[in-house]
């Protein structure tokens, strides 16, 4: 009796959520009117607008101490990787404010995280926390958000990382991209800024364009690849099938962590979507996984670059993590993990995500060593991201 009483509660309230999701896409379709029908018709403006600062105040407040706690007494990064994509939502939504609209009609959502550098290594579990940013370039229907974190310590607040964030202005539906209000400069420091922004996205299509999966190799990259394939070779066998793993070293097909997690109603937004800070938390974490296991120690993040939002995640859907160690140099790790969402009904896979991670050990890390083309062109991608995270 006490199951079939839950089995049909249980049913009511999966009608009962349903039916809340599509009245709520429906209040928010009647909004698709109050568009602007080009970017000329929104006025400009300051940076000073969109400001924001917001307090996590984790040496002030224990009871909020743990939900950020690790194992060993440190900060779950995982968890400000999902205040920094709030933020940057909330600084966009502050740029794009119209008085005389109850609500606003844009549906705000990352596209991209272009770069996170950490400016120290160490975020402490009992001292307040800040965040600050605004937003720094626009296009005619995206936005980018600079962030800043810094932490209470002796007496005053230190940086601890910078980020910067790509969001994109949607309609109501989330269907089709809609204009932003423009953007203007106060003063040279603000003009520097919104040029850094231009100079941003331009390197972004240059990037884009010098793709691996759109062209080949430079000739540089060529050498390395031959360079490292003639190190496994077997010297006594003198054949192009025998491979040799060089001292030191891990085949890169045996440095990878997988996950699964299943989507749940817990973890969307108010576009019934998955949450993006919840995709990045567990990327994060799987990545972090897997280059403490690689280098046999805590890793300390150095930098998160260019993270990729091309699909969104569904409620329900089961979502694949597989992260893989594609480049080392010295103490540094380089880890990629790539997300997909998998229909068990169709039995498609598609990509959601790709991450890109630099961390730190305390001691030198195995070589990696790749044996396949795609390897290869997996460590030429891993070289090419820590070459612009680390090196100047």
């Amino acid at each position: 009796l006490f199951i079939k009483r839950f089995s049909k509660n249980s049913k009511t309230l999966t009608t009962c959520r349903q039916h809340k999701g599509k009245k709520a896409m429906a209040d928010r379709v009647s909004l698709s009117s109050m568009l602007a029908k080009s970017q000329q018709d929104l006025p400009a403006r300051r940076m000073k607008d969109s400001y924001l600062e917001v307090h996590l105040p984790l040496g002030s407040e224990p009871q909020l101490r743990e939900k950020y706690l690790t194992f060993h007494n440190t900060v779950r990064f995982g968890r400000i990787l999902e205040d920094l994509d709030s933020l940057a939502v909330l600084i966009s939504y502050s740029h794009t404010y119209n008085s005389a609209l109850k609500r606003s009609p844009l549906s705000i959502v990352t596209a991209l995280v272009d770069k996170i550098d950490m400016r120290h290594h160490v975020i402490y579990p009992d001292c307040d926390i800040k965040f600050s940013g605004r937003v720094t370039w626009v296009g005619r229907t995206s936005i980018e958000a600079k962030m800043h974190m810094s932490q209470y310590r002796d007496g005053a607040y230190a940086p601890v990382l910078d980020a910067t964030f790509v969001m994109v202005a949607r309609d109501p539906e989330n269907k089709r991209a809609a204009f932003v209000n423009p953007l203007k400069a106060d003063g040279p420091e603000e003009e520097k800024l919104l040029q850094e922004g231009e100079a941003n996205k331009s390197r972004r299509v240059e990037l884009s364009t010098a793709s691996l999966l759109k062209v080949a190799p430079t000739d540089d990259e060529r050498k390395i690849i031959h360079s490292l394939f003639l190190n496994t070779l077997d010297t006594n066998t003198v054949s192009f099938r025998s491979r040799v793993l060089p001292p030191n070293s891990v085949w890169m097909e045996d440095a990878k962590l997988k996950g699964l997690e299943i989507c749940h109603p817990q973890e969307r937004n108010i576009f019934n979507r998955i949450f993006g800070g919840f995709l990045m938390r567990k990327a994060y974490e799987l990545g972090w996984a897997n280059a403490c296991s690689y280098g046999g120690c805590r890793p300390n993040l150095v930098a998160v670059d260019d993270i990729l939002f091309q699909k969104p995640v569904e409620i329900g859907s089961l979502l694949l993590l597989s992260s893989q160690v594609c480049y080392t140099q010295g103490k540094y790790i380089q880890v990629r993990v790539h997300s997909e969402v998998f229909d068990p009904l169709t039995r498609q896979h598609n990509t959601t995500n790709v991450f890109h991670y630099t961390f730190i050990s305390d001691r030198d890390v195995p070589n990696i060593i790749p044996k396949t083309y795609g390897e290869s062109m997996l460590y030429l991608d891993g070289k090419r991201h820590f070459n612009q995270t680390v090196e100047p």
